[in-house]
């Protein structure tokens, strides 16, 4: 997806950051030009600071993503993922685990769920970074309880893993 909406702003390095940071937070483009996370209105002016731009460069972002057919597809139908359990995964008796993998592998999520399942360990939550728009994309789980140290030997068994870190 990000090659194909990078491309539309080619030229346009500034309106292509804030169209970066529209994807990372699921920032939706409603029909009269307002910008929504779920239901929550958030205003240009917002978007402009967290990218370091002025307000209007904004408007301007959105009314061509309004006026290209396959943006507008895109844009008017962006949804956040939701909160991340990592910061607190710990204080719900949860571990956090960042593994490394070569993202354009296929099997990986397959593989380590099969290891997790194995040692009766339960994911609660899976994040994985798009390799296009995170150049060290990586995994991070949210499992319940922790993992014994055979569970964490046998992820690094994994000919796909390239390393799994705890997060504390």
């Amino acid at each position: 997806m990000w090659p194909s909406v990078r491309k539309q702003f080619s030229r346009q390095i500034v309106r292509a950051d804030i169209v970066k940071k529209m994807i990372e937070c699921g920032i939706r483009v409603a029909d009269d030009l307002r910008l929504y996370v779920g239901d929550v209105e958030v205003d240009y002016s917002a978007v402009a600071r967290a990218v370091n731009v002025d307000r209007r460069v904004v408007k301007q972002t959105v009314k061509q993503i309004k006026g290209n057919r396959f943006l507008n597809g895109l844009f008017s139908n962006l949804a956040p993922i939701g909160s991340s359990l990592v910061p607190v995964a710990s204080k719900l008796g949860y571990s956090a685990i960042v593994i490394e993998a070569d993202p354009r592998r296929s099997g990986v999520i397959a593989a380590v769920a099969g290891v997790l399942a194995k040692h009766d360990l339960v994911i609660r939550q899976a994040l994985a970074d798009d390799p296009d728009m995170v150049p060290e994309a990586k995994m991070t789980l949210v499992v319940e309880g922790s993992l014994s140290g055979k569970a964490m030997e046998d992820l690094n068994d994994l000919k796909l893993v390239k390393s799994i870190k705890i997060l504390k």
